[in-house]
């Protein structure tokens, strides 16, 4: 029984550690997009750089300003849009995309049906998706991903926003959140510093800057 409890202990212990490294991976690389990308650009050319010509910024997560007008298309496992739905703009598209499972064909259901899902979205200056994933093994059996996202941009607004929630890695959570929590008790400010990116078990988002689109900015 004590080598049984042992046992017991380690996977435990290795299974805390699992979920320590996920999170971590999940906020070096946020904070790396965010050192890349957040440099003001008055310290390069001086205060005469011009609001437009500013480099790349990172904020927290928002809705775009068009969402409470979308007509949402609505599609089940691998099912694809009509071909036409790429002149609709905006084009705001929900997915189901819980059945990536390796043993019912789930999976290759799914990788035939997203070219035709990318595709539709190569002509609209304004894309709101949202999605729910779940990918695993075999039917029934505890998911080695899930999340639901949400993924947007706005070309004429040069903006692009991201958010992703109840991610979980083998059932457990891990996103900006579970950095969040795991921080907050030895470093107060960075704590505070990421929860614009994710104050929620699970939960990373961001919005950061695009570059021109000419074709876009005419459209409006």
């Amino acid at each position: 029984m004590d080598l049984l409890s042992c046992s017991k202990g380690e996977n435990m212990k290795r299974r805390r550690l699992s979920i320590v490294k996920s999170a971590r991976v999940v906020a070096l690389s946020l904070l790396l997009l965010f050192s890349a990308v957040n440099t003001p650009a008055d310290a390069l050319a001086g205060d005469q750089v011009s609001h437009d010509a500013k480099i790349s910024h990172v904020n927290s997560f928002f809705e775009p300003d068009f969402a409470a007008t979308c007509d949402w298309h609505r599609f089940g496992e691998a099912e694809q849009p009509p071909w036409w739905l790429m002149f609709a703009n905006p084009l705001c598209i929900e997915y189901s995309k819980r059945d990536i499972t390796f043993d019912n064909g789930g999976a290759l259901r799914f990788l035939l049906a997203e070219p035709s899902r990318f595709a539709i979205t190569m002509l609209t200056c304004r894309y709101y998706q949202r999605d729910h994933w779940s990918v695993q093994t075999s039917s029934g059996a505890t998911p080695l991903v899930t999340w639901d996202g949400q993924y947007w941009w706005n070309k004429s607004h040069r903006e692009a926003g991201a958010r992703l929630t109840n991610f979980r890695i083998n059932g457990q959570s891990a996103g900006m959140g579970d950095v969040v929590s795991l921080l907050r008790a030895d470093f107060p400010d960075v704590a505070d510093a990421l929860a614009d990116f994710g104050d929620e078990a699970g939960e990373t988002g961001l919005v950061t800057s695009l570059p021109y689109d000419l074709a876009c900015d005419l459209a409006g």
